[in-house]
């Protein structure tokens, strides 16, 4: 596998995706190389309840992805998502180390911490923090936009949005993708993976919100000023949806899959009943996401609105009710990315694409401040004491 080959693997609860990719020249999209799925199994509302299982839906997925691309996978990113992910907002400070009072990394990462040592213990319990994303600075109380590397001052304070997830989850699902063969070079929040495919920058400067509507979940991630600002999962999502016309048309769960999608059944039953069945629960979803939008203060303000991807995102109301229960502007994400041998259209594949995405941006500012977890520690302290000469 080459150092210019990328792979991203989204562990969804529905299916599994896989994509290899070529990294490209700067400023351009990945190449697309192959691509692999399988029906996901082991897993139940993002939690892996059968690790075994999940290893072969994740294996079946490799196998497939391989085969088109003609490439061995021996490395790849990989997303969490699921109930027990989560974002945090929290704010900290520090005191500027130098003598000549210029801010330098070690000053930044050292407020980053002070905010992350802020959060309730109980908050972070049995949690683990897999990256910060910091969402705004001040030094000696006056706000800063962009970098406050190289700037003078005296204080430096932060707010951040801390990105955790069950720490016995995040180690189920490495140890379930490494099983396979596979090396996991970092985890993303599936969420914020699909930003990098589904949202332009003038979307996310404006202001909007994503929601990846999944099978068993949902989960959003606000953005403002081109950074995220927020993140949440709801255990709801596709299936619920299933589940209900299911109940409410008194048809198979796989009737009620096929309807939900648009398809064609045998089965006679009334337009108007269907509709009314999706529309309730399409309404609390959406509910939840406009009390979350309350809860942070964005609430009918944010003016690229929202954009809905995800499996679920196809069914033919949600534009139309998301408008009206949030009252913003609302698309679903259009993905048609054709390069290389392949084409992807469907924007469930918006996760596995978007890891791609995320290995070839070589700017820690696009990357919106993820880091590696394999960075070297001795690099990193030769790097932080360096900082501190004049």
């Amino acid at each position: 596998m080459s150092s210019r080959i990328t792979a991203g693997i989204d562990v969804g609860t529905y299916e599994v995706r896989v994509v290899v990719a070529e990294r490209s020249e700067e400023n351009s999209l990945p190449t697309i190389l192959g691509t692999g799925r399988s029906e996901s199994k082991g897993l139940r509302h993002g939690y892996i309840i059968n690790t075994g299982d999940v290893t072969k839906s994740v294996d079946s997925a490799l196998r497939q992805a391989e085969k088109s691309s003609g490439i061995r996978i021996k490395k790849a990113f990989i997303s969490i998502g699921g109930v027990g992910l989560s974002g945090l907002n929290s704010g900290g400070s520090s005191i500027v180390s130098r003598a000549d009072q210029e801010i330098t990394d070690a000053d930044t990462e050292q407020a980053v911490l002070a905010a992350e040592e802020s959060i309730q213990s109980a908050l972070m319990q049995n949690r683990k923090i897999i990256y910060s994303i910091p969402t705004s600075w001040k030094v000696d109380g006056k706000n800063v936009l962009g970098r406050v590397i190289g700037l003078k001052g005296i204080k430096l304070e932060t707010k951040a949005l801390f990105v955790s997830c069950i720490e016995s989850h995040l180690d189920d699902l490495v140890e379930a993708v490494e099983a396979t063969g596979v090396e996991v070079i970092d985890v993303v929040a599936s969420p914020i993976a699909a930003s990098f495919v589904t949202l332009s920058k003038s979307q996310k400067i404006a202001g909007c919100v994503l929601a990846n509507m999944g099978a068993e979940t949902v989960s959003i991630v606000v953005f403002e000023n081109n950074i995220p600002i927020s993140l949440e999962v709801f255990p709801i999502g596709g299936s619920d949806i299933t589940n209900d016309i299911a109940l409410g048309l008194k048809i198979s769960l796989e009737e009620a899959e096929s309807i939900k999608l648009g398809g064609v059944t045998s089965t006679s039953y009334s337009r108007k009943k269907l509709e009314d069945i999706v529309s309730a629960r399409l309404g609390d979803i959406f509910e939840l996401i406009e009390l979350h939008l309350k809860k942070i203060g964005k609430s009918g303000v944010l003016p690229a609105g929202i954009i809905i991807t995800g499996g679920s995102s196809s069914i033919g109301t949600i534009p139309d009710l998301a408008r009206s229960y949030l009252r913003l502007p609302s698309r679903i994400a259009s993905l048609n990315i054709s390069n290389g041998k392949f084409q992807i259209k469907d924007s469930s594949w918006s996760v596995a694409y978007g890891l791609c995405i995320i290995s070839n941006l070589p700017d820690e500012e696009e990357r919106l401040g993820l880091k590696k977890h394999s960075e070297n520690v001795f690099k990193k302290v030769l790097k932080t004491l360096k900082q501190f000469l004049p």
